[in-house]
């Protein structure tokens, strides 16, 4: 007899019944423990339409049909996102439903979930925590997690991509085109040395704005950050730079975004357009040969949609879903320029 032959004998053996009552009792329990740690699979009552608003300018991420904002097209959502949002609502038993609406000013559009006007906010939006903060610094808003990767590049006339291969090839002599609170904006000035790790901008830097001209000090009074600025850079316009091997700065499309930094760069009233990679190389593709991708970042940023940092159960879900569709973004731009019907196909394939 081994060593377990005692235990075993004194075991008391329950009756069959009390031995399904007890395994019932066990499989409700831990159906409660996985209702409280499992996202739902639909993520809202199916009879919410969620108001979405979209970066109406950011072609081909997320663009409207129509640029005009008083036009019907206007509305009608193109580019990477938008198909991945329709990928969400054919997804059996998610429960989702889209109303989507064109938002022509970049300023803020993040925070523009925190509100009732919109129930989600995308558009090429890259993650980071300073724009879940309104101006009192309260957390508002929240990102959904990462479904693009985006790289920083500079976007020249075809003509000048010899003189302009790197960052430090951009001297005081080249005026280059940004919009303003972009990441763009930010890696351009710190990648070049006009503001430092903190964002703020180095002294000497003259700043033309809507108000009036005034020159950086090389204090926090002048700190332009990822995702907002301090009040004396507000409506800035113009940046000159105190050295020669710094650029300056031309600030453009606060209405009618990239639209209008690639008409300035074709007409030559910048050098260079300072923006994410995939607008970039989308422009170069479409121009004919006039424009050229010539440097681009090393740092990857993550993009994602931003909800009300209340509305933590539809974030969740939309996180289980999106990471499904994406493949845990193994699937991104590339695969999705190259098939635009990849994530449609895994929608309704199902998981």
């Amino acid at each position: 007899m081994d060593a377990t032959t005692p235990v075993m004998a004194a075991r008391r053996v329950l009756p069959i019944s009390h031995r399904i009552v007890l395994l019932g009792a066990l499989l409700m329990s831990v159906a409660a423990c996985a209702a409280d740690d499992v996202t739902p699979e639909s993520c809202t009552d199916g009879d919410r339409v969620l108001k979405v608003g979209f970066y109406a300018f950011y072609d081909p991420v997320s663009h409207s049909a129509d640029p005009d904002p008083t036009s019907e097209g206007f509305n009608t959502h193109r580019g990477y996102e938008a198909d991945l949002l329709t990928a969400l609502e054919a997804m059996e038993g998610a429960g989702l439903s889209f109303s989507r609406r064109g938002i022509a000013p970049w300023d803020d559009i993040w925070l523009r979930s925190a509100g009732s006007e919109y129930d989600i906010v995308g558009g090429g939006i890259t993650i980071l925590d300073s724009r879940t903060r309104n101006a009192a610094g309260d957390e508002v808003v929240a990102f959904t997690s990462g479904h693009v990767e985006f790289r920083q590049s500079l976007l020249v006339r075809a003509e000048d991509a010899g003189q302009i291969t790197s960052y430090r090839d951009l001297t005081s002599n080249i005026r280059v085109g940004v919009l303003a609170d972009t990441t763009g904006e930010r890696r351009l000035l710190e990648l070049t040395g006009l503001v430092d790790a903190a964002g703020v901008l180095v002294a000497g830097t003259r700043i033309e704005t809507t108000a009036g001209t005034r020159t950086s000090d090389g204090s926090a009074t002048y700190t332009i950050d990822f995702a907002a600025e301090s009040p004396d850079l507000e409506g800035r316009r113009h940046l000159y730079p105190p050295s020669d091997d710094m650029p300056q700065v031309l600030y453009l499309g606060d209405e009618t975004g990239e639209a209008e930094l690639l008409e300035a760069l074709r007409a030559g009233d910048i050098d260079a357009l300072a923006r994410g990679e995939v607008g970039n190389l989308e422009a170069a593709s479409v121009s004919e040969g006039a424009f050229a991708v010539t440097v681009r970042d090393q740092a990857v940023e993550l993009g994602g949609f931003t909800l009300a940092v209340d509305d933590a159960h539809l974030r969740a879900c939309l996180d289980e879903k999106i990471n499904y569709l994406t493949d845990d973004r193994r699937i991104g731009f590339a695969e999705w320029a190259t098939d635009p019907q990849v994530f449609m196909r895994r929608a309704v394939e199902g998981h």
